[in-house]
């Protein structure tokens, strides 16, 4: 882990909890709070969540990012100016500490300005943090292992060894289940969605490599409903959204406008959100006011190095539904990120 992706990442010998017991070690790098931009970390510093309007109302955030302390010269606003001018975004937002910064238009082909913090916007991505957590929480309380097969919690896994940790890590090798469906078809069930999977070659062995795939969380959604004694919004909802208070995050009601496509679905990108939840949520994730100590530092420091693949630059890591990318490539992550959506590859 480099100096530039966090200035708080230290290396002590320490007690550290694990799913099984404890032990005694070195303790990894821990990262700083996370966003698509982020300055500092924890009681150290401010954290910011940002993110670069594809289209009004609707946030390109990819993946969290953790990142060190704010740039300079310019700073967060001096980042967001050149997410617009240099970079091609149409807009961009950054909540931190109460105050608002914003560059660039919400809605494209006019001069409306950007959302406030207070605006609504699909959460991508990032709902897949909200799921990983979701399970996390049910490693802590002892009803699901990582290194179990995920098909004891899942029985259509009947005939594939993937275990939980691989999904939360993107290392199963299950294949992209959103480019193999008829999306003018349907209405489609979850089980339908991950017998398309299934019925198509893996992408490689669960384990030897590195796949961002919407499977792999539509599988875990699918856990924590088997799992948990309830649907899998009622869980997160109780056990994610409630105790942060988080009450502009919500799914949309029947009837309510959705997305085509990944983002339509629970796991991988349906809820709704807002900017100042968003930024609640990553705080209250990493200052361990939803899980123990060592169920965070298995989400953000058991880690696959994923630079220069798919969207992310040199010096990224991705680890259980969160991402660390080095500020210096942010701007580059985000443009990158909408070449893919152009492109029809949503993350």
């Amino acid at each position: 882990m480099s100096r530039e992706m966090t200035a708080a990442a230290t290396e002590t010998e320490t007690r550290t909890e694990t799913e099984s017991g404890t032990r005694t070690g070195t303790a990894a790098p821990t990262w700083p709070r996370t966003g698509i931009a982020v300055t500092g970390g924890g009681r150290h510093g401010r954290r910011v969540v940002a993110a670069a309007l594809l289209a009004p109302a609707l946030f390109a955030t990819a993946a969290p990012v953790a990142a060190a302390r704010e740039a300079r010269p310019g700073g967060v606003q001096h980042q967001l100016d050149l997410l617009v001018e240099r970079d091609g975004v149409p807009g961009a937002l950054a909540h931190a500490d109460g105050r608002t910064y914003t560059a660039g238009t919400g809605a494209l082909g006019t001069d409306g300005p950007t959302a406030d913090a207070d605006a609504r916007f699909r959460l991508a991505g990032d709902t897949k943090a909200f799921t990983a957590a979701a399970v996390m929480r049910l490693v802590a309380d002892g009803k699901v292992r990582l290194d179990s097969p995920a098909r004891r919690y899942v029985p259509q896994l009947a005939e594939n060894p993937v275990t939980v940790r691989e999904l939360l890590k993107q290392r199963s090798g299950l294949p992209e289940y959103t480019t193999l469906i008829d999306w003018s078809g349907g209405p489609y069930t979850d089980e339908d969605f991950l017998a398309l999977a299934l019925a198509t070659d893996q992408d490689f062995e669960p384990g030897t490599d590195w796949g961002y795939s919407h499977t792999n969380y539509l599988v875990l959604g699918l856990l924590i409903n088997n799992t948990s004694g309830e649907n899998h919004r009622g869980y997160i909802e109780r056990t994610v959204l409630r105790p942060l208070g988080l009450d502009n995050t919500y799914w949309p009601a029947p009837g309510e406008p959705t997305p085509r496509g990944p983002h339509a679905h629970d796991y991988a990108g349906g809820p709704v959100s807002t900017p100042k939840d968003l930024n609640t949520f990553w705080e209250g994730l990493f200052e361990g006011r939803l899980l123990p100590g060592w169920a965070v530092r298995q989400m953000t420091n058991d880690t696959t190095d994923v630079g220069g693949r798919d969207v992310y630059p040199q010096g990224s890591r991705y680890g259980y539904g969160v991402a660390s990318i080095p500020l210096s490539h942010v701007r580059g992550a985000v443009d990158a990120a909408l070449r893919a959506g152009r492109k029809g590859v949503s993350q």
